[in-house]
């Protein structure tokens, strides 16, 4: 995919308001209360490497020109799961949250069919989406689409020259597995060696369905968590972010959906908490577990997934408030408060770390 980062692994660099335009969270009424700077030259689309990506959508469109084969169709669909599987399971579950066990040989086949989804590799989406969490709808955080919109959350975020390095400091845990590190450095190997295997297949038909398709398919399905997934659903649990749960979404995402579960409570490798949770990706997991191939699989506890029976009725009227699009401005205001009041913080921290600029009046006076 060129060299664009596609990610779960999220308005965009094309559409940020002007510095002097003011955002307001969906449902606030009275003056804004938060200010969107102009973006940053790195954070502007970047037309030529993000070729690739816009490419790659056109081609998709030769399925009506070479016909729906029953054959085509099923590679793209199996190949659609597969590699969400891998996403869900191995990038989000294994890689970000390490919240099962495995060898390192699957380790390694996680990463490889993770890395054929073609949203580069394994690293470097497990450390954008450790930054994401730490900063999840704050002003730091990397796709939030209630801060910035939906298109950047979707894939603004990463047809930018911002986001394109690995976060090497978030993944010291990861780095430290040679194998890890080349598949991330030559994400574009995957993809293509499953381009190449699909076209000795079934030529042009099969590249097109089993790659093409499946792939805008994969990449729009994986995006909806960090876009659609903070803006439709339904908020069981009180989070500092807007996250909620979609059934729909995690038909389509193999479970990623309950994403209000996740952000409640991040490092469980179940997503959904009930019975009724759709969550194809802990099914495979769990049959996983009992043939050895993973094991010491993290579950919700029962205090975590009851927690919100505890709630008072005002806590479950605001979180029903949240997720009919209503927010009180006075709780957007007190979180972005201590949002800018962390980031404060942070820079007098490392402003006191740095050396001083000149000489102390002491040793200019000798």
């Amino acid at each position: 995919m060129g060299s664009r980062a596609l990610p779960h692994g999220s308005p965009g660099c094309g559409n940020l308001p002007r510095a002097d335009t003011a955002v307001t969270r969906r449902g606030v009424d009275g003056p804004a209360m938060i200010q969107v700077p102009a973006r940053a030259p790195d954070e502007r689309l970047a037309v030529t490497a993000s070729l690739p990506f816009f490419a790659v959508h056109v081609l998709a469109l030769f399925a009506v020109q070479v016909g729906f084969r029953l054959r085509e169709v099923l590679v793209c669909v199996g190949l659609y799961y597969l590699r969400m599987f891998a996403i869900t399971a191995g990038y989000h579950r294994y890689f970000s949250h390490r919240t099962y066990q495995a060898g390192r040989v699957f380790q390694f086949l996680l990463a490889l069919v993770g890395g054929m989804s073609a949203q580069k590799g394994a690293l470097w989406w497990a450390a954008h989406h450790r930054h994401h969490h730490r900063h999840s709808d704050e002003p730091e955080d990397i796709h939030s689409p209630t801060l910035k919109g939906f298109w950047w959350s979707h894939a603004g975020w990463f047809l930018c020259h911002k986001y394109d390095e690995t976060r090497w400091e978030n993944v010291k845990d990861l780095s430290r597995y040679p194998e890890l590190v080349w598949l991330d450095k030559h994400h574009l190997v995957p993809p293509t060696l499953l381009g190449v295997a699909l076209y000795a297949l079934g030529g042009w038909s099969m590249l097109v369905w089993g790659m093409f398709v499946s792939t805008v398919l994969l990449w729009h399905g994986t995006f909806t968590i960090n876009s659609l997934s903070h803006v439709f659903g339904t908020r069981r649990y009180k989070s500092t972010d807007t996250s909620r749960n979609n059934f729909w979404l995690a038909l389509i995402t193999c479970g990623e959906g309950w994403h209000n579960n996740h952000h409640f409570h991040q490092n469980t490798a179940n997503q959904g908490w009930f019975w009724w949770e759709v969550d194809f990706s802990f099914y495979a997991l769990k049959a996983l577990s009992w043939l050895g191939v993973v094991k010491k699989l993290r579950v919700v506890s029962d205090g975590t997934r009851y927690a919100h029976l505890k709630y008072t009725p005002e806590e479950r009227r605001q979180l029903r408030d949240e997720a009919s699009g209503f927010q009180d401005p006075v709780l957007v205001a007190e979180r972005l408060a201590r949002a800018q009041a962390r980031m404060r913080g942070a820079l007098a921290q490392a402003a006191e770390s740095l050396p001083s600029a000149g000489p102390s009046p002491a040793s200019a006076r000798g």
